[in-house]
């Protein structure tokens, strides 16, 4: 079976989801394939920043998710050794896009909230794409169960392991040696919390609470395995409870009541950290003719700016604009070229791919830079991290954040 489509979006993670999003609220149709049966909201929540507000708001979601989530006040930065405050930073600054925001998100209410807002039917559950074959202007997308999509433009958002951007010449993400385990704890009643993001260093690893809402408190809890310990972990959910239990140091008995009372099952979910080398970033190009990639297919990164997800806001937002005006354009035209409408998609992608790779160099490398400080277990680096660099490293993750996508349109 062969079905025909203007434009075919791999994967309905957040930059799939917005970049569909920002094209309906453009009058602009898209295809969502989605290999899983539903969609993916592995990860319990995640920190949105200034920057990824701004994309929600031009997507029209943003008022939404404000109305579930608490405003989150600052930053406070503990070492696990000492049990002393080593930095604290306030988000109620204005920085040079306007007033900070920042919230953590439950993943399942920010994927409802950009699929819902999508025409009936644009996501294809069940749908994996094993190969990508050229056809003239057309790109013919071959999927597991033999169905065969022919498009126009094709936008790869299928994450770490995505087909697209290994269809762009791009290598596998690198994994760093680091490995993440998410959880979150929900009570009956008020938890209790303050509104802030606690964070916490020492023996080699990182970690953090934060409140989403009155009863949701989220936690993650990153560190670096020996290949061994990575795989035993992995197998044994006790064991890797036991494992983070040992490692929390000199904390507040609050602080410690998250992770204790988290169920065994959030203990399975480790994942090995991985990101992007960021001069492959450099030399090699994001989009390919009527293709390209968004989302973590193009910046896999560590999560120690909290910029994965909001930078695939961002993306998304970006890509919709870009794509949109050259789409909008061939229709108004009606032009039976296929040469030149594929010479316009072309344009319309490469102005998306200038306006991404320095913002997903400099977040990628940024990421990997501050969680080797951050991490590290090292006499000489964990003093420095602590007595001085602390502060600065917390300013740096906010700094990162005051960042506009701008609109949808030029014109908005």
């Amino acid at each position: 079976m062969e079905l025909v489509e203007n434009v075919v979006i791999v994967g309905a993670g957040i930059a799939g989801l917005t970049t569909s999003l920002g094209l309906h609220r453009l009058g602009i149709k898209s295809l969502v394939l989605e290999s899983a049966d539903c969609l993916r909201i592995t990860g319990f929540a995640l920190l949105i920043w200034t920057n990824a507000w701004k994309a929600l708001d031009a997507i029209g979601v943003g008022d939404s998710l404000r109305q579930q989530h608490d405003t989150l006040l600052g930053n406070v930065t503990s070492s696990t050794e000492s049990g002393l405050q080593t930095a604290e930073m306030s988000f109620k600054a204005k920085g040079k896009v306007g007033k900070h925001e920042v919230r953590c998100v439950k993943r399942k209410l920010l994927l409802e909230a950009l699929s819902n807002e999508l025409p009936s039917g644009t996501i294809r559950f069940s749908s994996k794409l094993v190969a990508i074959e050229e056809s003239g202007f057309f790109k013919l997308l071959h999927l597991a169960d033999g169905t065969v999509i022919r498009t126009k433009v094709l936008i790869g958002t299928d994450g770490v392991n995505s087909v697209v951007a290994k269809w762009l010449g791009f290598n596998k993400a690198t994994h760093t040696g680091r490995c993440g385990i998410r959880g979150c704890a929900t009570f009956d009643n008020n938890h209790g919390f303050e509104p802030l993001f606690n964070q916490f260093f020492g023996d080699g690893v990182r970690f953090g609470t934060i409140p989403c809402d009155p009863r949701f408190v989220y936690w993650f809890f990153t560190f670096a395995p020996s290949p061994d310990q990575e795989k035993e972990l992995e197998e044994n959910p006790t064991k890797a409870r036991e494992f983070v239990l040992s490692k929390l140091g000199v904390i507040p008995d609050q602080i410690r009541g998250v992770f204790e009372s988290t169920e065994l099952e959030a203990f399975k979910l480790i994942s090995p950290l991985r990101c992007r080398k960021p001069w492959e970033l450099l030399w090699k190009s994001i989009s390919k003719g009527n293709v390209c990639v968004a989302g973590d297919a193009i910046h896999p990164m560590t999560p120690d700016l909290g910029q994965g997800g909001c930078s695939a806001l961002e993306d998304g937002v970006v890509l919709a604009r870009c794509l949109g005006e050259v789409l909008l354009r061939n229709s108004s035209k009606k032009s039976e070229n296929l040469e030149e409408e594929y010479k316009n998609i072309e344009m319309g992608l490469k102005k998306y791919a200038s306006e991404r790779q320095w913002r997903s160099f400099d977040l990628v490398a940024t990421a990997y830079a501050v969680g080797y400080i951050q991490q590290s277990d090292g006499r000489v680096l964990s003093f420095l991290r602590d007595k001085f660099l602390a502060p600065f490293l917390t300013s740096l993750v906010l700094n990162k954040a005051d960042f506009d996508c701008g609109k949808l349109t030029h014109n908005s």
